[in-house]
């Protein structure tokens, strides 16, 4: 009987979509599943969710709910890790820089709101594979948590966990641009790498031809261009469809939020955030899952595109598959620095892992991938070697940040941050 951590359960919208993907797979319904929350009141209402499925489906499956992950570790296949570290301070993450003028969409990846995520994160990440190693040492861990490329190198550098990055945006994206084509999603396939949420689309193919004329022709639609006009702005500049969202994208580079009067033109606005915000919709989720539970409201019972079920399913049962995955670039794309997260290709089956060898991508798009790298390297050197010193490099290195202020008020935002959040970093 296999058995699978899930580590931030507590964290229920994206919980419930694992449970039921996972339950979904027939060998995996006799699996022991163990529920991992520091949130006592969250990670109940998870288990019982699961609880509830697995009784009504009648399925064989056991579930334990625990608040410490050590306990949860011992004999486990596979471990899924979607923690929120210090979830209130992304209030914060936001809202500061936004006052130096530093304008964020979302703030968890690169930027100083990834920055100061990852400096949250990662620390309690390197300690779930520190209880890895010694429960479990034989599992694959399987990360959502953001910033991907930041935790996952720091984890990859720190520790000798199996584990890889996942992420939903290259299914997502992929399907969108069926959409922008107008072609059956069954009929199309791709090669993308990258980084993640900066990966590229190398190969988009209809039928096995080009489909890239057909993305081009999309483009020149004002109505279609205007569903993604970031990334059809790049697409129109750099040959390339890129992986991440408008919003997301926006932040990446300096071309379309550094100046409030570029934004309208690309449907971008200010973020507006609060703690009460975030806190009303965490409770309009577990309001959900209640109804749920009692009947009130239907379960699905489809698996969603998210790689971790498929993944553990492939691990388990030997079924092969191919997805993209964030690991340590060793030889796989040769123009992005050597050690760095890299988002590729990756075939898994009951012998493991395997990312494969991309080669060089075009320069103007790893030149694009580095840009963010540099402040990826500077914020994993920061976490291992608690300096806050490279947490200001790194911030003073991000595309963004370094288009809209000089030296000094990066240092003064920084130094903000900070005090901010002092409560939840290891300095």
């Amino acid at each position: 009987m296999p058995k699978i951590a899930l580590i931030g359960a507590g964290s229920i919208a994206f919980a419930r979509r694992l449970i039921v993907d996972l339950l979904a797979f027939e060998e995996l319904q006799d699996a022991t599943y163990a529920l991992v929350d520091i949130d006592p009141e969250r990670l109940e209402l998870s288990a019982e969710l699961m609880r509830h499925i697995v009784a009504t489906r009648g399925l064989p499956a056991r579930v334990e709910a625990h608040t410490e992950a050590r306990a949860a570790l011992p004999g486990c296949d596979a471990v899924i890790t979607m923690i929120n570290v210090g979830e209130d301070e992304y209030v914060h993450d936001l809202r500061i820089p936004q006052k130096y003028g530093v304008d964020q969409q979302v703030g968890d990846t690169i930027g100083p709101g990834g920055v100061f995520r990852g400096l949250r994160a990662a620390p309690v990440l390197i300690e779930i594979c520190r209880d890895i190693e010694a429960e479990c040492p034989d599992a694959w861990l399987l990360n959502y948590t953001n910033p991907m490329a930041i935790v996952t190198w720091a984890m990859n550098v720190a520790t000798r966990v199996k584990l890889v990055g996942l992420c939903h945006s290259v299914q997502g994206t992929s399907r969108q641009l069926a959409s922008y084509i107008g072609k059956p999603y069954e009929e199309m396939t791709y090669w993308v790498a990258g980084i993640n949420h900066m990966a590229w689309f190398l190969e988009l193919k209809w039928r096995g031809g080009n489909a890239y004329p057909l993305l081009r022709k999309a483009l020149e639609d004002p109505e279609v261009r205007g569903k993604d006009p970031v990334r059809f702005e790049v697409f129109r500049h750099f040959g390339y469809f890129v992986t991440e969202s408008s919003a997301h994208m926006s932040e990446y580079v300096p071309y379309f939020r550094s100046r409030p009067e570029r934004m309208p033109a690309f449907n971008l606005r200010t973020r507006e955030e609060s703690g009460a915000g975030r806190k009303r919709r965490r409770e309009d989720y577990s309001e959900s899952v209640r109804r749920q539970i009692a009947g009130q409201e239907s379960i699905p019972d489809e698996r969603s595109h998210e790689y971790a079920s498929y993944i553990i399913h492939s691990l388990l049962s030997n079924t092969p598959r191919r997805f993209n995955g964030s690991v340590l670039n060793h030889g796989l794309i040769g123009n992005l620095p050597p050690g760095c997260c890299v988002e590729v290709p990756c075939l898994v089956d009951g012998t493991g892992i395997r990312p494969c060898v991309v080669g060089n991508l075009p320069p103007q798009l790893a030149a694009l991938n580095r840009s963010n790298i540099a402040v990826q390297e500077l914020a994993v050197e920061a976490i291992l070697q608690r300096d806050p010193e490279k947490a200001f490099q790194a911030i003073a290195l991000d595309p963004l940040t370094s288009a809209v202020l000089s030296l000094e008020e990066i240092r003064k935002m920084v130094d903000e941050l900070l005090a901010a959040e002092r409560d939840w970093l290891p300095w």
